[in-house]
């Protein structure tokens, strides 16, 4: 086999990324290329043409139009080729307006009647929405709002209509200072163990009533103001329970721990300037812990018997002693009576016993000029029947 030199070349060339091995020569004359068997014909009009001389030898310029031989697809194609892809700068001449290329027509935003452009318009409106929207505000009656500039408090707004200078050179908190919130502590039917005073336990839950007295202080003073008030109040109503027996927190001793709670609440809160009135507390639930509930039940219900009990000794010593007072006062009018006439008195009283003491009795009259024997009617009826054994 017979190598050719100058066909080696260039095959070397191209590997190297220099040359191209299809091309013809440097000049770009339109020569055809060589045929890499060597005996080929590559235009398929004519013998195989030897080794360029000369600029041939380079082959880096286009293969000729219509040839038989591979095409290098790294290379552009022919000035005469109608068969090319659309480049980069055709598609953004497409998305410009500036040519349709092989597609459609390009998009373009519609002109104003007078010829301009409507991008100006656009931006007016824009502008004057957002001015619109971040300088006019409308406060409810029931909220004030804190205007802020570059983050620093400014001053405070009242209801109504307001102006302020645009986002970001000023911005506006809105919140509800008149109604009331209420928070349930603990939330949901969790358990919340207590000490009372007598070192014992009650679930306890209530309610917390509070609102806005100072919009200021209550942005800008606490990080978390609502979650204050809950610390706050959890910590005042176990001072207020360690202070009282378990039978004045389930009992009657609410109102009073509800008022102490209010107090400890405020005061506190006044102390760290958070801006807020505590309206009310109220204990909802004041049971005995759920392990131990039976035996409280049975405790309950013992204190409850002994309360009647109680109750019913308390009724019967009233009747007894309304009626020792009946009695005195009876005999005090009788004295008054024997202070008046003491001979009559004494014998009234005299009947009036004998009656009452012979009315329950069995009696027997007898005169006294002569005493007749009688059946004693009265003593048979009252004596049981002998035993058949002592009649014999």
């Amino acid at each position: 086999m017979i190598f050719d030199r100058g066909r080696m070349s260039r095959i070397g060339l191209a590997m190297a990324g220099k040359k191209s091995p299809w091309g013809a020569g440097e000049t770009g004359s339109g020569e055809p290329p060589v045929d890499p068997a060597g005996d080929g014909d590559p235009g398929g009009s004519g013998p195989a043409a030897g080794p360029a001389s000369g600029n041939g030898a380079s082959g880096d310029g286009p293969p000729p139009r219509g040839g038989n031989g591979p095409r290098n697809p790294w290379l552009p194609p022919a000035s005469g080729d109608g068969r090319r892809s659309p480049g980069l700068e055709d598609l953004f001449k497409r998305r410009s307006g500036g040519g349709g290329g092989n597609g459609g027509p390009g998009f373009r935003l519609p002109e104003r009647p007078g010829g301009g452009s409507w991008v100006p318009v656009v931006i007016g409106i824009v502008v004057l929405l957002w001015l619109g929207t971040s300088m006019v505000h409308r406060i409810a009656p029931q909220e004030k709002g804190v205007v802020t500039t570059f983050g620093a408090y400014s001053h405070t707004i009242d209801s109504g209509v307001s102006l302020t200078l645009p986002w970001p050179i000023q911005e506006v908190s809105v919140e509800d200072v008149t109604s009331i919130r209420r928070d349930s502590i603990p939330e949901g039917d969790g358990e919340r163990l207590m000490l009372t005073g007598d070192q014992n336990l009650v679930d306890l839950t209530y309610l917390v009533r509070w609102n806005i007295k100072d919009l200021k202080l209550f942005t800008f003073q606490l990080a978390k103001p609502a979650d204050t008030v809950k610390e706050v109040a959890e910590a005042a109503m176990r001072q207020s329970i360690a202070e009282v027996s378990l039978n004045d927190a389930m009992g009657s001793g609410r109102a009073a721990i509800e008022a102490n709670v209010r107090e400890r609440m405020q005061r506190v809160l006044d102390a760290y300037r958070s801006g807020v009135k505590i309206q009310g507390v109220e204990i909802k639930k004041t049971d005995p812990p759920a392990k131990v509930v039976d035996a409280f039940k049975d405790v309950a219900a013992a204190q409850q018997d002994a309360r009647s009990e109680v109750n019913r000794a308390e009724a019967r010593a009233q009747q007894i002693i309304q009626g020792a007072q009946g009695e005195a006062t009876a005999f005090d009018k009788v004295y008054a009576q024997y202070k008046l006439a003491p001979e009559v008195t004494r014998r009234r009283m005299y009947y009036e016993t004998m009656e009452r003491v012979l009315s329950q009795t069995d009696k027997v009259i007898l005169e006294s000029p002569g005493v007749m024997p009688y059946l004693p009617l009265p003593g048979i009826k009252q004596t049981p029947p002998a035993d058949s054994t002592e009649r014999r």
